[in-house]
């Protein structure tokens, strides 16, 4: 008996060696591959995958577009490379990613090598803190001229993306300041702040100090204010305690989450915002969507981009114009093919051509500016500027002028846990 509990015990011990050897070995991996040019990296993706089968799953469907790309670049190098990727692209429904790629990490088969994902209060707290998830920033990255950094190295964006207020412009009514979007009688269009995590995520942020400031600047500027605006900023001085919240001007941004969970009217999703906002019955209607949905709208009688302005666009508007969030890209600590995920995490973030399938369209935004599109003439038709709101002015416009609201998951994990369901119980009850 002491012989076979002796043999198990050993067994044991051999398993969970052979588990943190292999997690070490992608974080080697990682650590040799960060030193390493694209081209040095194809190669050993080439030695690592040829002919075997790669498995990814990610937020967005793009990414099996970019795939039958990264193997032509590899064939370049050697002609008889073969990726078995059909199929291997998988992307989750209702926000299941986490705990697919949870159990694939933790479970006897691991199948996925990386992931493209977003929800950045999530990553950090079920796959950065866990470390289920590991971080790859490449060479040419980090060398690359005039790379946006701040915000985007760890973990690694493969793209900023942003959601903007819009509304119709055939109305009355005008929205020159943020807090018009929540004045008595609004009812702006907006995804669910359950039904997609990133909507959930701007509001966290709402109350970081930086974002607090432009909320509490814009309302001075404001003059649609009285005196029962007064009183709830005031008395957001309580929650902001309660929720264990800080900063001297949190209660600003407390007030204007707790006023737009109250009057937003929920949507399934941003197309048919978007589709509602452009046309001719949706006078005085306003929103908050993704800014590239203005691409797909089918200009008819009834239906135009001209029919809506996009906010922060406008001159003299005042506060924030909408918020971004990150697609990220990580190797699994388990990664079966840690090299050919390096090397196509590395094509993705560094070539136009990788970054092709989210740059093609405006309001996506690379951190390194060589694998942008320019979109800024988006809407010229024949050389005339036919639609002005499809005009891209670009990441760096979007961040200083229109005052986007960034993501960062450090801190939308760190005040989830209370402000979740006090957002939850405004929305409940309205």
């Amino acid at each position: 008996m002491k012989k076979f509990l002796s043999l198990i015990l050993a067994l044991t011990l051999c398993l969970t060696m052979f588990s943190f050897a292999s997690a070490e070995s992608v974080e080697d991996v990682i650590a040799e591959a960060q030193k390493m040019t694209l081209e040095e990296l194809f190669k050993k993706a080439i030695e690592e995958s040829n002919g075997k089968r790669f498995d990814a799953v990610g937020n967005s469907s793009r990414g099996k577009s970019v795939l039958p790309l990264f193997v032509e670049e590899l064939q370049k190098i050697d002609p008889s490379y073969k990726l078995d990727y059909e199929g291997g692209w998988q992307q989750p429904k209702e926000n299941k990613i986490f705990d697919q790629l949870t159990e694939d990490i933790n479970g006897a088969n691991h199948v996925m090598s990386m992931t493209l994902i977003q929800d950045g209060n999530q990553i950090q707290s079920k796959m950065l803190d866990t470390g289920l998830l590991l971080n790859f920033v490449p060479k040419e990255w980090s060398e690359a001229e005039g790379v946006a950094k701040e915000g985007n190295e760890n973990p690694l964006a493969l793209q900023t993306l942003n959601k903007v207020f819009m509304f119709n412009n055939l109305g009355e009514k005008t929205y020159k300041n943020m807090w018009d979007f929540v004045r008595e009688g609004e009812a702006p269009l907006f995804m669910g702040v359950n039904s997609e995590p990133v909507g959930k995520n701007f509001l966290y942020m709402m109350t970081n100090d930086k974002y607090a400031t432009i909320a509490k600047e814009a309302y001075e500027a404001w003059d649609g204010k009285n005196a029962e605006d007064d009183e709830l900023i005031e008395s957001m001085k309580e929650d902001a305690a309660d929720l264990g919240l800080t900063g001297d001007n949190v209660q600003y941004g407390l007030a204007w989450v707790y006023l737009w969970c109250e009057k937003y009217n929920e949507e399934t999703d941003d197309g048919p915002i978007c589709n509602t906002l452009v046309t001719t019955s949706a006078k005085d209607q306003a929103g908050l969507l993704v800014y590239s949905k203005l691409r797909s709208v089918e200009e008819t009688a009834e239906s135009s981009v001209n029919n809506v302005t996009v906010a922060a666009y406008q001159d003299g508007y005042v506060g924030i114009g909408g918020y971004a969030y990150k697609h990220y890209l990580m190797l699994t600590k388990t990664s079966p093919l840690p090299w050919t995920s390096c090397a196509l995490i590395a094509y993705m973030t560094t070539t136009q051509e990788g970054f092709k399938a989210w740059g093609k369209d405006m309001g996506g935004y690379a951190p390194v500016p060589a694998c942008m599109q320019d979109h800024s003439k988006d809407g010229y038709v024949d050389g005339v500027d036919t639609y002005p709101a499809k005009n891209d002015r670009g990441y760096d416009w979007w961040l200083n002028e229109g005052k986007l609201v960034v993501e960062e998951p450090a801190y939308c994990a760190s005040v989830s846990g209370t402000m979740s369901d006090w957002i939850d119980g405004i929305v409940a009850s309205k």
